[in-house]
């Protein structure tokens, strides 16, 4: 279920919707001894102001198993009140999961910038670039922002190719990895980020990048830390075990577990 809050909730209320969300009745004082055991924690927010994606659900799913396989705890969220920061402080890192256009007010925008200037970590999966994108700092901190992509169909295979197998969310991949997935193009693309992956855009047609067409990448912005992969529009994605693996070792970076 989601956790549904308002910006004046007490971190007590907090955690009792965690019990909620946890589905147990364990009082505030067991939830805590829950999450001190855990590694690190996240928020997954998959709020949409425009096209929804049916993966999210697929990739909620996903992500909690991640969690309860790595030890760290998942918070599922669409409520763009969350973002205030006593909430968002609670979080190593926060994951907009297939987000979709304009999602927060000036007060939301602001928490989530003093949230990254704090060292918060972000993670973009697939359409986050299809958001906040009259926010240039959001564009910024995300990398990039979507323009559109080939259609009829709009999932088709590629070649992905590896750009730097160090990082800990490309050091399982193969060199060139065939899949298939809706491959975005960008109307912008920051000169400021780490590209992790390209697509060989020989592979397929439909690219607007011809010969450098980044597809996934990292960075420091604003003392925090940012990974995004525009892989991730299918529901197969969220059951593919390299997609899977590149996702956690996105999380990991920017959790500064890596």
């Amino acid at each position: 279920m989601f956790i549904e809050t308002g910006s004046t909730i007490s971190i007590l209320l907090l955690l009792s919707f965690t019990v909620l969300l946890l589905g147990c009745e364990d009082s505030a004082e067991e939830v805590e001894a829950v999450m001190a055991e855990k590694d690190f924690a996240v928020l997954v927010f998959s709020k949409t102001a425009g096209w929804r994606h049916d993966s999210i659900e697929a990739g909620q799913k996903a992500i909690e198993k991640l969690g309860a396989d790595n030890g760290f705890s998942v918070t599922l969220t669409e409520n763009s009140d969350y973002f205030t920061s006593e909430h968002l402080s609670l979080y190593d890192a926060v994951i907009f999961l297939n987000t979709t256009q304009t999602l927060f007010d000036d007060n939301q925008r602001e928490s989530f910038k003093q949230y990254i200037q704090n060292g918060g970590g972000f993670v973009g999966i697939h359409s986050a670039t299809d958001t906040e994108c009259d926010w240039p700092w959001y564009v910024s901190l995300v990398g990039a922002c979507f323009d559109n992509h080939p259609n009829d169909p709009g999932v088709r295979d590629a070649i992905i190719d590896v750009v730097d197998s160090s990082h800990p969310s490309t050091e399982m991949l193969p060199q060139r990895w065939q899949r298939s997935d809706e491959w975005y193009n960008f109307g912008f693309i920051s000169e400021d980020i780490n590209v992790l992956l390209k697509l060989d855009t020989d592979s397929y047609e439909g690219s607007d990048h011809p010969g450098n067409h980044p597809i996934a990448w990292y960075h420091a912005y604003d003392g925090g830390r940012s990974f995004y992969t525009a892989l991730g529009h299918t529901i197969e994605s969220y059951s593919e075990d390299l997609f899977l693996q590149h996702l956690l070792g996105g999380i990991l970076y920017a959790a500064e577990q890596d």
